[in-house]
């Protein structure tokens, strides 16, 4: 079972920056993919970004040229840069690995959860 550690969350106005980290460990197969989910009150949790060891990356369409995920695959461990943030951006992410690979062609979830991260987005 990977064990993951997210850091980065907190409160920022619109418009402004905040990059999230995520750190897995515990892993006996490689991280095929690794991603960031996000979750809304009262609303289901929803793919924001994914990448994979070799560095393909996919986004939701709301979060295309603001959001962008890297990856340091000697550290297991996955960024979120979060760039011109709205309100709207507000949710607790979640990071995610998995060592399957599906996530990157399913709408399922797959893997291993971050115990997640507050990021409000105040006007």
């Amino acid at each position: 079972q990977v064990q993951l550690v997210e850091s980065g969350g907190g409160l920022v106005q619109a418009g402004g920056s905040l990059r999230l980290s995520c750190a897995a460990s515990g892993s006996s197969l490689s991280i095929i993919v690794m991603g960031w989910y996000r979750q809304a009150p009262g609303k289901q949790r929803d793919m924001v970004a994914l990448i994979t060891d070799g560095g393909r990356t996919k986004y939701t369409d709301s979060v295309k040229g603001r959001f962008t995920i890297s990856r340091d695959n000697a550290k297991n461990t996955v960024y979120l840069q979060m760039n011109a943030l709205k309100l709207e951006d507000t949710a607790v992410y979640y990071c995610n690995a998995d060592t399957t690979g599906n996530s990157w062609y399913s709408q399922r979830f797959f893997g291993s959860w971050g115990q997640g991260t507050q990021v409000t987005v105040s006007s």
